[in-house]
């Protein structure tokens, strides 16, 4: 919804109220509510991220690791909003701590999925492979990527950590 994610641009989201995107967004909170179950959920409707990786794997174009850094500097390159954006928006807020781990494990379930296509089980090494790609992803957010966040250190640092990726053996039982 694009009243509440104004709102936590300009305020950050632990200082912004239901009843404030509601009135923004011209609707009741009652309404809010038919379509969001929490303030929470406002902030977990985008999935465009999770839909560029699986689309980029699924290709098969090149190694996983390379496809997830591709994503990266396309979205660090954008002139959409970027790491510091999300982090004046969303911050370090606890009440978002939980959907942000729920958000990574469903994103780890989807790319183990697709690294095991066409196979229909994925393994453990399929796991282990999307929990370092997703690793890579949630790096992005981290206090020491923010440190670097000016010039070209943290393309730099996803160009290596995927390299090292990429020169990893699937780990297999």
């Amino acid at each position: 919804m694009a009243a509440a994610e104004r709102l936590f641009e300009e305020r950050g989201y632990d200082q912004v109220t239901v009843a404030e995107i509601a009135d923004a967004a011209n609707v009741s909170v009652k309404t809010l509510f038919v379509y969001f179950r929490s303030k929470e959920d406002l902030v977990f409707t985008d999935t465009w991220l999770i839909d560029a990786l699986e689309s980029a794997i699924r290709t098969r174009e090149q190694h996983p690791a390379a496809a997830v850094v591709g994503i990266l500097l396309d979205a660090m390159s954008a002139d959409e909003p970027g790491i510091e954006d999300f982090h004046r928006s969303y911050g370090e807020s606890e009440a978002l701590r939980n959907g942000l781990h729920r958000m990574w494990a469903e994103y780890e379930d989807r790319l183990t999925a697709v690294l095991a296509e066409p196979e229909s089980e994925p393994g453990p090494g399929e796991r282990f492979l999307a929990i370092q790609l997703i690793g890579l992803v949630r790096t992005m957010t981290s206090p020491e990527i923010r440190e670097l966040a000016a010039g070209d250190a943290p393309r730099e640092w996803l160009r290596a950590a995927a390299l090292e990726l990429r020169n990893q053996d699937r780990i297999t039982p």
